[in-house]
C-alpha cells in the first residue's frame, strides 16, 4: 500500500498565505514607525525654532546672607525682547528671592551677571524661564 498525502510538501511551492500576511504586517509596522519618528522630530524642531528667547544659567555664587549673584546667558533673535525670571531657594527648599531680568539689548546673545536679593541665606539660584514680550521689532 502506498501512503497518501493530504497536502503539498512544506516549502516546495512558494510562500503560504500566512507568510505573505506576516511580511505585509512587518512592512506596515516599519512605515508607521518611521512616520511616528518623523512627526516627533518635526514637533521638536518646530518647538526649538519657535522660541524667541532661550536662557541658560551659567553659574551662581552665594555672596552673602542676603544676596546671590547669577550669570545668565540668553540667546535670542536680534529684535526680540522679553523677560527672564530667576529665583533663589534656601536649604529647606523655600523660595527666598526672585528677580525678573529684562532682556532688551539688540544683540543675538546677551551675557549678564545679576544680583538676586534674598530674605534669608540662599543655597542656589535657578532659571525659572524666559518669555518674549509682545513688543518685538518696535522701538
Amino acid at each position: 500500500m502506498a501512503a497518501v498525502r493530504d497536502g503539498l510538501p512544506d516549502g516546495r511551492y512558494g510562500r503560504t498565505a500566512d507568510e505573505r500576511a506576516d511580511r505585509k504586517l512587518k512592512v506596515i509596522g516599519a512605515v508607521l514607525g518611521a512616520a511616528l519618528i518623523g512627526v516627533i522630530a518635526w514637533f521638536g524642531i518646530s518647538y526649538i525654532t519657535g522660541q524667541d528667547l532661550s536662557g541658560r544659567l551659567v553659574s551662581y555664587k552665594v555672596v552673602s546672607d542676603s544676596a546671590v549673584q547669577a550669570h545668565l546667558e540668553v540667546v535670542k533673535d536680534t529684535d526680540a525682547k522679553g523677560v527672564c525670571t530667576l529665583r533663589s531657594q534656601s536649604a529647606d527648599g523655600a523660595e527666598v528671592g526672585r528677580k525678573d531680568v529684562p532682556v532688551e539689548q539688540a544683540k543675538g546673545q546677551v551675557d549678564t551677571v545679576v544680583t538676586i536679593r534674598t530674605t534669608a541665606r540662599a543655597t542656589n539660584a535657578e532659571l525659572v524661564g524666559c518669555t518674549a514680550s509682545g513688543a518685538q521689532g518696535q522701538d
